[in-house]
């Protein structure tokens, strides 16, 4: 065989290797519903496809790539380290298509402000943060984000649309659920080496909680909880402000209840088992006049896409525990995590002054 087509054979032996380890992108959605489902049954629920089509997809993507992607038991499939490293660069990739399809379906020229209300938490942790990622899309339309502790903009038309735990029951309103926060009780790791933590709502009688106003709702639901005349003395710090109440939290000041994905998010806290846990559903709610806007149905739609429960485990109706929610949400700690919220080490103590 002549030299020069001896040398051109080995890149196309490789061309030829490496396109037949590159995976479809349908495997790798079939992959994304497993994780994110931790079922293959749930998954191809979503599909409406057999969960044995799902199951020769994973065998077949692992047999592609050479490791193994999910550890298998009766009651649910489980990512091993190679599975969450893929699930990290395909959540990735999800999110690149995804921009490329919105950008792909805008109007042209959309332009315009939307004025948008949000309860704290998720207006602070969760919309925030992605927010950014639609502002590069969308570079006409000006977002007002107004991030509150009572969402009832809307009715008073200081807002197009809002997210909030209480369904509206103004008719021109239209509202739908698009998710579930649950909240969890947590502490920082100074505190629980310091203090212990409780394993009831008994023993958090004898505790400092730092208290959020609405989360539960009121002074009267602490105090019926923990079998109380007075909150004094155990209720340290009461704000009105998730920001401060994780930052309280974070410090060691007590401990706090909390949107339950706060770990999966970065934040440095402990679980704390109680055996009650409480829940909120999330209405998105927008006048009727805006159906027909087009940069109002934009948001709308990418609203409902970054609560979608069936992509963020964390708004699902059942309730996950925070520790399980962790290898549930990798591509949102890596991105939108909340490193950036995170608070600072202890304050060291104040040095006397000579």
């Amino acid at each position: 065989m002549p030299h020069d087509l001896v040398g051109s054979a080995a890149p196309m032996q490789r061309k030829k290797l490496e396109d037949a380890l590159r995976p479809e992108w349908g495997d790798l959605r079939v992959f994304l519903l497993c994780a994110r489902n931790r079922s293959f049954s749930r998954a191809a629920d979503v599909l409406g496809v057999p969960a044995t089509a799902m199951m020769r997809k994973i065998d077949k993507l692992e047999d592609d790539l050479g490791c193994q992607l999910f550890s298998r038991d009766e009651a649910q499939l489980a990512l091993t380290g190679e599975g969450r490293a893929l699930l990290f660069d395909v959540e990735q990739m999800e999110r690149l298509s995804l921009n490329i399809v919105r950008r792909a379906r805008a109007p042209a020229e959309v332009s315009g402000t939307v004025r948008i209300a949000v309860t704290e938490a998720p207006g602070n942790f969760w919309v925030l943060p992605r927010l950014i990622t639609f502002e590069r899309t969308y570079r006409n339309i000006i977002v007002e984000l107004r991030c509150v502790s009572d969402c009832a903009e809307v009715p008073r038309q200081e807002a197009d649309i809002s997210l909030q735990v209480e369904r509206p029951s103004d008719p021109e309103l239209i509202a739908t659920k698009i998710g579930r926060l649950h909240i969890h009780a947590f502490a920082s790791k100074a505190y629980c080496d310091a203090y212990g933590l409780p394993t009831s709502l008994d023993e958090l009688r004898h505790h400092r909680i730092v208290k959020q106003d609405g989360v539960p709702h009121g002074d009267g639901t602490y105090k019926r909880i923990l079998g109380v005349d007075s909150l004094e003395g155990i209720v340290g710090i009461s704000t009105n402000s998730s920001v401060a109440a994780l930052y309280a939290v974070e410090q060691g000041a007590g401990i706090g209840f909390l949107p339950s994905s706060v770990i999966a998010l970065g934040a440095p806290l402990v679980a704390v088992d109680l055996g009650v846990n409480h829940q909120l559903d999330l209405w998105l709610c927008y006048h009727r006049q805006f159906r027909h806007s087009d940069r109002h149905t934009l948001m709308i739609e990418w609203l409902k896409s970054i609560f979608d429960p069936k992509v963020y485990a964390c708004f699902r109706d059942e309730f996950i525990h925070p520790d399980e929610l962790t290898p549930l949400m990798v591509g949102s700690r890596e991105h939108f995590g909340l490193q950036n919220y995170v608070a600072p080490k202890p304050f060291p103590t104040e040095a006397t002054t000579t």
